[in-house]
């Protein structure tokens, strides 16, 4: 039933956005999971480039569904979403996606080095330039004190690495490939406070200069 499920998100975009400045427009957006149970109704805010958004609240409160909807992993019921001032249902999948990082709280590794983990076996990035990205968010100490560093080999789901050090290793994916647009979904919910430190210093890095769009229970 998996294999035979039809595509329901259309992809009729054949505008390919690049140069992205990551201004993000919202306009009386209505989405429903379930025909006539409102998840989000009528929302309007406009994100500035470069700039930060905190979405706090309580579970089931539509954090999650915004920035699905603006993945367009869900087509909205009614109302626009923009990027740029284009919008989203004009641009390709393909495009709309790789300028749009996601980090959630569960980070899926395979079992594959760190290395492979990172660039996720694009031949594009060279192991000196991940080893530099790592250097400069501050996260390096942690791999070079791991067995064979770069090319320590993880468990499936990366079961030999604790919440925290998985976090790093996304923050570091996200990092390499520099998207326009960044989205944490309660991405240090579950981690200890030293690692959270790391990766608040880190986060200060990797939010320069992009569009960020925090979720969490916790104001904090």
């Amino acid at each position: 039933r998996v294999l035979d499920t039809e595509e329901i998100i259309t992809d009729n975009g054949t505008f390919n956005i690049e140069d992205v400045k990551g201004v993000i427009e919202f306009k009386n957006v209505s989405f429903s999971y379930k025909e006539g149970e409102r998840v989000l109704k009528d929302l309007s805010f406009d994100i500035e480039a470069g700039k930060t958004l905190a979405l706090v609240g309580r579970t089931g409160s539509g954090k999650t569904s915004i920035v699905s909807v603006l993945n367009r992993f869900y087509e909205i019921d009614s109302g626009n979403i923009t990027i740029d001032k284009i919008n989203i249902e004009n641009i390709s999948l393909k495009s709309l996606r790789e300028n749009i990082a996601l980090v959630q709280q569960e980070v899926f590794l395979f079992s594959d080095s760190i290395l492979n983990n990172i660039t996720l076996f694009d031949a594009s990035f060279s192991k000196e330039e991940v080893i530099q990205a790592a250097k400069e968010i501050g996260v390096d100490s942690f791999i070079d004190s791991l067995p064979s560093n770069y090319d320590y080999v993880l468990a499936e789901r990366g079961a030999n690495l604790s919440s925290g050090q998985r976090q790093i290793i996304a923050f570091l994916r996200v990092y390499i490939r520099n998207p326009k647009i960044l989205i944490l979904d309660e991405a240090t919910a579950s981690i200890d406070t030293v690692t959270e430190e790391l990766l608040q210093s880190a986060l200060e890095k990797i939010v320069s200069n992009r569009t960020t769009i925090v979720i969490a229970h916790r104001l904090s």
